[in-house]
């Protein structure tokens, strides 16, 4: 099964991820964050296997996260009315996400993502 990675084609950091891929000769399949939103159960799951807390899932740098004034509802909101959030507009969930079997890795850190390939 080919790795997936979860994009935003005009988005520097998944930009740098793909070419990354690419370079180290990785077929993956490429799926749009903004054609096609998370789930709320593809969220879940996500975190589950990830083991990061809901909250590094958002996008904190983009103008979503400032609009809903999401830095201090990330503190007080429950994880089902997060994971609501992130499940709206794929615009606010931090990108890339990176599926491989039973791994979640959110952003882009070389390292992290070299680990899964044996790089």
């Amino acid at each position: 099964m080919k790795p997936v990675a979860i994009c935003y084609s005009k988005c520097g950091t998944c930009q740098i991820a793909e070419k990354w891929l690419k370079i180290n000769n990785i077929e993956y399949t490429c799926r749009s964050i903004k054609d096609e939103n998370p789930t709320k159960e593809e969220l879940k799951l996500w975190i589950s296997k990830s083991g990061l807390p809901v909250s590094r899932f958002f996008n904190t740098s983009g103008l979503l996260y400032k609009e809903y004034n999401m830095k201090d509802k990330v503190k007080t909101l429950s994880e089902d009315e997060l994971l609501d959030i992130l499940a709206s507009n794929g615009m606010i969930v931090k990108r890339p996400i990176l599926l491989i079997g039973e791994i979640v890795l959110i952003g882009f850190k070389e390292e992290e993502w070299k680990q899964p390939f044996g790089k």
